[in-house]
Protein backbone atom coordinates (compact mmCIF):
# COMPACT_ATOMS: atom_id res chain seq x y z
CA UNK A 1 0.00 0.00 0.00
CA UNK A 2 1.52 3.30 -1.04
CA UNK A 3 1.66 6.46 1.07
CA UNK A 4 -1.48 7.91 -0.52
CA UNK A 5 -3.52 4.84 0.41
CA UNK A 6 -2.16 4.92 3.92
CA UNK A 7 -3.12 8.56 4.32
CA UNK A 8 -6.65 7.87 3.12
CA UNK A 9 -7.09 5.04 5.59
CA UNK A 10 -5.68 7.16 8.42
CA UNK A 11 -8.06 9.99 7.62
CA UNK A 12 -11.07 7.66 7.71
CA UNK A 13 -10.00 6.11 10.99
CA UNK A 14 -9.25 9.51 12.50
CA UNK A 15 -12.64 10.92 11.61
CA UNK A 16 -14.34 7.86 13.08
CA UNK A 17 -12.41 8.30 16.32
CA UNK A 18 -13.25 11.99 16.48
CA UNK A 19 -16.92 11.26 15.91
CA UNK A 20 -16.93 8.72 18.70
CA UNK A 21 -14.96 10.94 21.06
CA UNK A 22 -17.25 13.94 20.54
CA UNK A 23 -20.23 12.10 21.96
CA UNK A 24 -21.46 13.48 25.24
CA UNK A 25 -24.64 12.49 27.09
CA UNK A 26 -27.22 15.21 26.46
CA UNK A 27 -29.36 14.52 29.54
CA UNK A 28 -26.97 15.84 32.24
CA UNK A 29 -25.94 18.76 30.05
CA UNK A 30 -29.52 19.84 29.49
CA UNK A 31 -30.58 19.69 33.15
CA UNK A 32 -29.11 23.02 34.27
CA UNK A 33 -30.35 24.87 31.21
CA UNK A 34 -33.82 23.30 31.05
CA UNK A 35 -34.56 23.52 34.76
CA UNK A 36 -33.90 27.25 34.71
CA UNK A 37 -35.93 27.81 31.54
CA UNK A 38 -38.91 25.75 32.69
CA UNK A 39 -38.89 27.49 36.08
CA UNK A 40 -38.91 30.87 34.36
CA UNK A 41 -41.71 29.86 32.00
CA UNK A 42 -43.82 28.50 34.86
CA UNK A 43 -43.31 31.70 36.86
CA UNK A 44 -44.25 33.95 33.93
CA UNK A 45 -47.26 31.79 33.08
CA UNK A 46 -48.50 31.87 36.69
CA UNK A 47 -48.14 35.65 36.89
CA UNK A 48 -49.95 36.17 33.59
CA UNK A 49 -52.80 33.82 34.56
CA UNK A 50 -53.24 35.63 37.89
CA UNK A 51 -53.25 39.09 36.28
CA UNK A 52 -55.63 37.97 33.54
CA UNK A 53 -58.14 36.64 36.08
CA UNK A 54 -57.97 39.90 38.07
CA UNK A 55 -58.66 41.89 34.90
CA UNK A 56 -61.50 39.54 33.90
CA UNK A 57 -63.20 40.05 37.26
CA UNK A 58 -63.34 43.80 36.59
CA UNK A 59 -65.49 42.88 33.59
CA UNK A 60 -67.61 40.38 35.61
CA UNK A 61 -65.98 37.59 33.64
CA UNK A 62 -65.52 34.45 35.82
CA UNK A 63 -61.90 33.56 36.55
CA UNK A 64 -60.57 30.26 35.23
CA UNK A 65 -57.46 28.51 36.54
CA UNK A 66 -55.40 25.84 34.84
CA UNK A 67 -52.55 24.13 36.65
CA UNK A 68 -49.45 22.59 35.11
CA UNK A 69 -49.44 19.01 36.32
CA UNK A 70 -46.33 17.45 34.80
CA UNK A 71 -43.54 18.31 32.42
CA UNK A 72 -41.77 15.37 30.83
CA UNK A 73 -38.92 16.33 28.53
CA UNK A 74 -37.43 13.62 26.34
CA UNK A 75 -34.39 13.99 24.13
CA UNK A 76 -32.83 11.82 21.48
CA UNK A 77 -29.60 12.22 19.59
CA UNK A 78 -28.57 9.94 16.74
CA UNK A 79 -25.23 10.55 15.10
CA UNK A 80 -22.96 8.59 12.86
CA UNK A 81 -20.44 8.63 10.12
CA UNK A 82 -20.01 6.67 6.92
CA UNK A 83 -16.92 6.45 4.82
CA UNK A 84 -16.08 4.58 1.63
CA UNK A 85 -12.83 4.31 -0.24
CA UNK A 86 -11.42 2.75 -3.36
CA UNK A 87 -7.86 1.66 -3.91
CA UNK A 88 -7.05 0.88 -7.51
CA UNK A 89 -5.36 -2.44 -8.27
CA UNK A 90 -2.16 -0.87 -9.41
CA UNK A 91 -1.94 1.01 -6.10
CA UNK A 92 -1.14 4.22 -7.84
CA UNK A 93 -4.26 6.15 -6.83
CA UNK A 94 -6.93 6.09 -4.15
CA UNK A 95 -10.17 7.97 -3.59
CA UNK A 96 -12.45 8.21 -0.58
CA UNK A 97 -15.95 9.46 0.19
CA UNK A 98 -16.74 10.56 3.73
CA UNK A 99 -20.18 11.49 5.09
CA UNK A 100 -21.79 12.11 8.43
CA UNK A 101 -25.30 12.42 9.79
CA UNK A 102 -27.01 13.49 12.98
CA UNK A 103 -30.55 13.82 14.26
CA UNK A 104 -31.57 15.66 17.45
CA UNK A 105 -35.09 15.87 18.82
CA UNK A 106 -36.62 17.47 21.89
CA UNK A 107 -40.23 16.45 22.59
CA UNK A 108 -41.50 17.70 25.97
CA UNK A 109 -44.97 16.61 27.08
CA UNK A 110 -46.87 19.03 29.32
CA UNK A 111 -49.97 18.05 31.31
CA UNK A 112 -52.52 20.76 32.13
CA UNK A 113 -55.18 20.26 34.80
CA UNK A 114 -58.26 22.54 34.88
CA UNK A 115 -58.87 23.56 38.50
CA UNK A 116 -62.61 23.10 38.95
CA UNK A 117 -65.03 21.37 41.25
CA UNK A 118 -66.62 22.10 44.59
CA UNK A 119 -63.45 21.72 46.65
CA UNK A 120 -61.46 24.18 44.57
CA UNK A 121 -64.24 26.78 44.41
CA UNK A 122 -64.76 26.60 48.17
CA UNK A 123 -61.04 27.04 48.74
CA UNK A 124 -61.15 30.27 46.74
CA UNK A 125 -64.34 31.51 48.44
CA UNK A 126 -63.39 30.60 52.02
CA UNK A 127 -61.61 33.24 54.11
CA UNK A 128 -57.87 32.87 54.52
CA UNK A 129 -56.91 31.33 57.89
CA UNK A 130 -56.04 34.13 60.36
CA UNK A 131 -53.22 32.05 61.82
CA UNK A 132 -51.68 31.75 58.36
CA UNK A 133 -51.89 35.51 57.86
CA UNK A 134 -50.17 36.31 61.14
CA UNK A 135 -47.66 33.49 60.68
CA UNK A 136 -46.73 35.15 57.38
CA UNK A 137 -46.14 38.40 59.26
CA UNK A 138 -44.03 36.52 61.80
CA UNK A 139 -41.93 35.04 58.99
CA UNK A 140 -41.15 38.49 57.61
CA UNK A 141 -43.91 39.45 55.20
CA UNK A 142 -44.57 43.22 55.58
CA UNK A 143 -47.37 43.60 58.12
CA UNK A 144 -48.90 46.72 56.56
CA UNK A 145 -49.19 45.16 53.10
CA UNK A 146 -50.43 41.81 54.44
CA UNK A 147 -53.16 43.40 56.60
CA UNK A 148 -54.20 45.71 53.77
CA UNK A 149 -54.49 42.87 51.28
CA UNK A 150 -55.90 40.03 53.37
CA UNK A 151 -57.93 41.50 56.25
CA UNK A 152 -61.49 42.80 55.90
CA UNK A 153 -61.69 44.00 59.51
CA UNK A 154 -59.75 43.79 62.73
CA UNK A 155 -61.51 44.33 66.06
CA UNK A 156 -64.33 46.12 64.23
CA UNK A 157 -62.09 48.45 62.22
CA UNK A 158 -63.05 47.88 58.58
CA UNK A 159 -60.72 47.82 55.62
CA UNK A 160 -61.79 49.41 52.34
CA UNK A 161 -63.97 47.18 50.20
CA UNK A 162 -64.83 46.89 46.52
CA UNK A 163 -68.35 46.07 45.35
CA UNK A 164 -70.18 46.21 42.03
CA UNK A 165 -71.20 49.76 42.97
CA UNK A 166 -67.70 51.07 43.62
CA UNK A 167 -65.11 51.24 46.39
CA UNK A 168 -65.98 51.93 50.04
CA UNK A 169 -63.23 53.72 52.02
CA UNK A 170 -61.71 52.10 55.10
CA UNK A 171 -62.16 53.29 58.66
CA UNK A 172 -59.47 55.96 59.16
CA UNK A 173 -57.93 54.08 62.07
CA UNK A 174 -57.52 50.90 60.01
CA UNK A 175 -54.66 52.40 58.01
CA UNK A 176 -53.07 53.65 61.22
CA UNK A 177 -53.30 50.14 62.70
CA UNK A 178 -51.42 48.57 59.80
CA UNK A 179 -48.85 51.38 59.82
CA UNK A 180 -48.19 50.78 63.52
CA UNK A 181 -48.10 47.02 62.96
CA UNK A 182 -45.30 47.47 60.44
CA UNK A 183 -43.30 49.73 62.76
CA UNK A 184 -43.69 47.27 65.63
CA UNK A 185 -42.80 44.36 63.34
CA UNK A 186 -39.58 46.05 62.21
CA UNK A 187 -38.60 46.62 65.84
CA UNK A 188 -38.98 42.90 66.54
CA UNK A 189 -41.38 43.54 69.42
CA UNK A 190 -44.06 41.14 68.29
CA UNK A 191 -44.23 37.35 68.08
CA UNK A 192 -46.82 34.86 66.90
CA UNK A 193 -47.20 31.72 69.00
CA UNK A 194 -49.23 28.67 67.97
CA UNK A 195 -50.01 26.21 70.74
CA UNK A 196 -52.64 23.87 72.12
CA UNK A 197 -54.53 24.76 75.24
CA UNK A 198 -55.99 22.12 77.54
CA UNK A 199 -59.10 20.58 75.98
CA UNK A 200 -59.05 22.97 73.04
CA UNK A 201 -57.88 22.98 69.47
CA UNK A 202 -54.75 24.74 68.29
CA UNK A 203 -54.88 28.47 68.98
CA UNK A 204 -52.80 31.40 67.75
CA UNK A 205 -51.50 33.95 70.18
CA UNK A 206 -49.84 37.28 69.54
CA UNK A 207 -47.15 37.90 72.13
CA UNK A 208 -45.95 41.42 72.91
CA UNK A 209 -43.05 42.11 75.31
CA UNK A 210 -43.56 44.58 78.13
CA UNK A 211 -39.91 45.10 79.09
CA UNK A 212 -36.63 45.96 77.38
CA UNK A 213 -38.19 47.90 74.51
CA UNK A 214 -37.46 51.44 73.39
CA UNK A 215 -39.70 54.36 74.34
CA UNK A 216 -40.78 54.78 70.71
CA UNK A 217 -41.89 51.14 70.45
CA UNK A 218 -43.66 51.46 73.80
CA UNK A 219 -45.57 54.46 72.44
CA UNK A 220 -46.45 52.57 69.24
CA UNK A 221 -47.67 49.57 71.23
CA UNK A 222 -49.75 51.78 73.52
CA UNK A 223 -51.43 53.47 70.54
CA UNK A 224 -51.93 50.12 68.81
CA UNK A 225 -53.62 48.65 71.91
CA UNK A 226 -55.81 51.74 72.33
CA UNK A 227 -57.04 51.76 68.72
CA UNK A 228 -57.88 48.06 68.89
CA UNK A 229 -59.46 48.32 72.35
CA UNK A 230 -56.95 45.90 73.88
CA UNK A 231 -55.86 45.57 77.49
CA UNK A 232 -53.05 48.15 77.96
CA UNK A 233 -51.01 45.87 80.23
CA UNK A 234 -51.56 42.42 78.70
CA UNK A 235 -48.65 40.80 76.91
CA UNK A 236 -50.53 38.03 75.11
CA UNK A 237 -53.57 38.29 72.85
CA UNK A 238 -55.57 35.48 71.32
CA UNK A 239 -56.24 35.69 67.57
CA UNK A 240 -59.78 34.61 66.63
CA UNK A 241 -61.93 34.77 63.52
CA UNK A 242 -64.87 37.14 63.96
CA UNK A 243 -66.22 40.65 63.69
CA UNK A 244 -65.78 41.68 67.32
CA UNK A 245 -63.65 40.50 70.20
CA UNK A 246 -65.28 38.91 73.25
CA UNK A 247 -62.69 40.40 75.62
CA UNK A 248 -59.88 42.93 75.68
CA UNK A 249 -57.32 40.18 75.25
CA UNK A 250 -58.67 39.00 71.89
CA UNK A 251 -57.90 40.20 68.38
CA UNK A 252 -60.91 39.42 66.21
CA UNK A 253 -60.09 39.27 62.51
CA UNK A 254 -62.26 38.78 59.46
CA UNK A 255 -60.01 37.75 56.63
CA UNK A 256 -60.67 38.00 52.93
CA UNK A 257 -60.98 35.09 50.57
CA UNK A 258 -58.86 34.81 47.45
CA UNK A 259 -61.90 35.79 45.37
CA UNK A 260 -62.58 38.81 47.59
CA UNK A 261 -58.97 39.96 47.32
CA UNK A 262 -59.04 39.52 43.54
CA UNK A 263 -62.24 41.58 43.34
CA UNK A 264 -60.61 44.32 45.44
CA UNK A 265 -57.64 44.33 43.06
CA UNK A 266 -59.98 44.21 40.05
CA UNK A 267 -61.63 47.45 41.16
CA UNK A 268 -58.24 49.12 40.78
CA UNK A 269 -57.61 47.99 37.22
CA UNK A 270 -57.51 51.07 35.02
CA UNK A 271 -59.95 50.13 32.27
CA UNK A 272 -60.62 52.21 29.14
CA UNK A 273 -63.12 55.02 29.63
CA UNK A 274 -65.36 53.63 26.88
CA UNK A 275 -65.77 50.35 28.77
CA UNK A 276 -66.87 52.24 31.88
CA UNK A 277 -69.26 54.46 29.92
CA UNK A 278 -70.90 51.41 28.34
CA UNK A 279 -71.09 49.54 31.69
CA UNK A 280 -68.84 46.75 30.47
CA UNK A 281 -66.88 46.92 33.74
CA UNK A 282 -68.01 47.72 37.27
CA UNK A 283 -67.08 51.13 38.75
CA UNK A 284 -63.64 51.50 40.32
CA UNK A 285 -60.51 53.45 39.52
CA UNK A 286 -60.34 55.37 36.28
CA UNK A 287 -57.23 56.00 34.23
CA UNK A 288 -54.60 57.77 36.36
CA UNK A 289 -57.27 59.02 38.79
CA UNK A 290 -57.58 58.16 42.45
CA UNK A 291 -60.81 57.75 44.40
CA UNK A 292 -61.20 60.27 47.26
CA UNK A 293 -60.63 58.65 50.65
CA UNK A 294 -59.43 55.37 49.14
CA UNK A 295 -55.84 54.13 49.28
CA UNK A 296 -54.62 52.20 46.28
CA UNK A 297 -53.77 48.58 46.92
CA UNK A 298 -52.36 47.99 43.44
CA UNK A 299 -52.03 49.90 40.19
CA UNK A 300 -52.76 48.00 36.98
CA UNK A 301 -52.40 50.11 33.83
CA UNK A 302 -54.07 49.62 30.46
CA UNK A 303 -53.48 50.78 26.91
CA UNK A 304 -53.48 49.80 23.27
CA UNK A 305 -49.79 48.92 23.47
CA UNK A 306 -47.90 47.34 26.34
CA UNK A 307 -45.24 49.20 28.28
CA UNK A 308 -41.69 47.97 27.55
CA UNK A 309 -41.04 48.21 31.30
CA UNK A 310 -43.88 45.87 32.32
CA UNK A 311 -43.34 43.45 35.20
CA UNK A 312 -46.24 41.31 33.94
CA UNK A 313 -48.65 42.01 31.07
CA UNK A 314 -51.68 40.35 29.47
CA UNK A 315 -53.93 41.16 26.52
CA UNK A 316 -57.70 41.11 27.03
CA UNK A 317 -60.48 42.58 24.86
CA UNK A 318 -57.97 44.12 22.47
CA UNK A 319 -56.38 46.03 25.37
CA UNK A 320 -53.10 45.46 27.17
CA UNK A 321 -53.04 45.44 30.98
CA UNK A 322 -49.83 45.51 32.96
CA UNK A 323 -48.01 46.32 36.19
CA UNK A 324 -44.95 48.54 35.91
CA UNK A 325 -41.65 46.94 36.87
CA UNK A 326 -40.67 50.06 38.85
CA UNK A 327 -43.90 49.99 40.92
CA UNK A 328 -42.55 48.24 44.00
CA UNK A 329 -45.77 48.54 46.04
CA UNK A 330 -47.94 46.98 43.32
CA UNK A 331 -45.40 44.21 42.69
CA UNK A 332 -45.33 43.44 46.41
CA UNK A 333 -49.12 43.11 46.66
CA UNK A 334 -49.29 41.10 43.44
CA UNK A 335 -46.67 38.71 44.82
CA UNK A 336 -48.66 38.43 48.06
CA UNK A 337 -51.77 37.11 46.33
CA UNK A 338 -49.65 34.45 44.66
CA UNK A 339 -48.31 33.47 48.09
CA UNK A 340 -51.85 33.38 49.49
CA UNK A 341 -52.71 30.75 46.89
CA UNK A 342 -50.23 28.45 48.64
CA UNK A 343 -52.03 28.97 51.97
CA UNK A 344 -55.22 27.34 50.72
CA UNK A 345 -55.85 23.87 49.38
CA UNK A 346 -56.20 24.51 45.67
CA UNK A 347 -54.83 21.16 44.57
CA UNK A 348 -56.82 19.34 41.88
CA UNK A 349 -59.22 16.62 42.94
CA UNK A 350 -58.52 13.06 41.92
CA UNK A 351 -59.89 12.00 38.55
CA UNK A 352 -59.99 15.56 37.31
CA UNK A 353 -59.89 15.94 33.51
CA UNK A 354 -56.38 16.57 32.25
CA UNK A 355 -55.06 17.80 28.95
CA UNK A 356 -51.74 16.36 27.85
CA UNK A 357 -50.08 18.21 24.98
CA UNK A 358 -46.87 17.05 23.30
CA UNK A 359 -44.92 20.22 22.56
CA UNK A 360 -43.12 19.98 19.20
Amino acid sequence: MNDLCKRAVCILCGIALIETGCYRPIGPQSMTRDRHLYAGSLSDSWKEQTLLNIVKMRYIDPPVFVDVGNIVASYSLVQGINATGNIHPNGSTADATIGGFGTYSNTPTITYTPLTGNKFIRSLANPLPPEAIFAGIQSGLPADAVLFASVASINGLKNQEATLHGVTPADPNFHRIRELARQIQVSGAIRIVVKKEAGEETVSLLSVPTENISPQVQADLAEWRRLLGLNPTASEFRIVYGATASSDTEIAVITRSILSLMRTMAAQVEVPDADLAQSRAFPGFEHDKDVPGVVRLIRIHSGKSVSPEAFVAVRYRDTWFWIDDNDIDSKEVFSLIMMFFTMIDTGPKENQPVVTIPAH
